[in-house]
């Protein structure tokens, strides 16, 4: 009996750490918690925090389809196709989060360019960091700036630099100061893409200012550049105004000689009338004459004058996806005149 009450109690006993064993294995642990993107909205929309941080991520960007024409612009001026059709995808990253020093703000936007099968590319078109009004890296210049139409001719070939600058902004108002690294612009005789060059520089460094704002229904820009490499400088100047149906917009430049800023001519003016016909047409006539265009050797602008007038239409198809066409006509003293424009259509997002 004795031994029959102690194989009972063992069984028992066996039973009960059998049956713990048992339900500790089907005990599922307890999930984590998801933590779900968030809306960050203090730098406007689009932002959300990247997950278990308080820094705020956008990512936008674009595609673009243009094909355009002018006498040879594919293959070489003079030597190839009238026409030619690329396709462009833009990628834009940036990052802010607030900082005792105001908000820091990093930026990339990487582009591929496919012209061809045999032709594509994808680099780098603007890289900086930004906090305080100073921003560092690879971006556009306020030289970059310019008419809403496709006609103005107000810069040079190359616009965005390694740079370090400081901008002081205050309302409607900003002025700011650059230094750029100008390595690989180059001087373009008679600024045709193409045509024979001078070269590129190497390492050489450039200044640029601007001073800028709005006054009402006025918008207005300064800037300035010189270029230590030619020791030579440009200054320009825009204005916009609204005005009936539209925006007049009037410029001039000015380049005591070619330098990384300006190199297309001694001097130039240009006006456009951008009209909005509806909410979704905009129609901008324009037109720039050049004083001395183009160069006649590195540093030498040439006497011949030169004129430009062309039109560009603008058409919004639906939100972000919008047409686009232009045609200009250049005319140079003793040279033949010169068709060009493009049609493209772009989806951003």
């Amino acid at each position: 009996m004795r031994i029959k009450s102690l194989l009972l109690g063992s069984a028992a006993a066996l039973a009960v750490v059998s049956g713990a064993h048992a339900a500790d294995a089907i005990v599922a642990a307890e999930p984590e918690a998801v933590e779900y993107v968030r809306v960050c909205d203090a730098y406007g929309t689009g932002y959300f925090y990247i997950p278990g941080t308080e820094t705020c991520l956008k990512i936008d960007g674009y595609i673009r389809f243009e094909a355009d024409f002018a006498r040879g612009v594919a293959g070489g001026f003079g030597n190839g196709s009238d026409y030619d059709v690329f396709t462009r995808a833009q990628l834009q990253f940036t990052a802010k989060s607030d900082t005792e020093y105001g908000v820091l703000t990093g930026l990339i936007a990487l582009r591929t360019d496919a012209d061809s099968a045999a032709s594509r590319n994808t680099f780098i078109d603007v890289a900086y960091l930004d906090i305080a009004g100073l921003r560092a890296g690879y971006f556009y210049s306020w030289w970059d700036d310019g008419l809403s139409g496709e006609t103005d001719d107000l810069a040079s070939h190359s616009t965005n630099h390694n740079s370090i600058r400081y901008q002081y902004e205050s309302g409607d108002f900003y002025a700011g100061i650059s230094v750029d690294e100008l390595e690989g612009t180059v001087y373009t005789l008679n600024g045709l893409a193409g045509s024979p060059t001078f070269g590129p520089r190497t390492n050489n460094l450039g200044v640029a200012g601007a001073v800028g704002g709005k006054v009402g229904g006025f918008t207005y820009q300064v800037t300035g550049g010189y270029d230590t490499d030619t020791e030579e400088g440009a200054v320009r100047g825009m204005i916009t105004a609204d005005l009936g149906p539209g925006t007049l917009g009037l410029a001039g430049v000015w380049a005591s000689g070619a330098n990384a800023y300006y190199d297309n001519s001694e001097w130039a003016v240009a006006a456009e009338y951008a009209i909005k016909v509806t909410d979704k047409w905009k129609i901008t006539p324009a037109a720039q004459y050049y004083g001395h265009y183009g160069l006649v050797s590195k540093g030498d602008f040439s006497d011949d004058n030169a004129w430009k007038a062309g039109v560009t239409l603008d058409y919004q198809i639906v939100d972000n996806f919008y047409a686009k066409a232009t045609v200009n006509y250049k005319k140079v003293e003793n040279s033949e005149g010169q068709t060009t424009g493009y049609f493209r259509l772009q989806r951003s997002f």
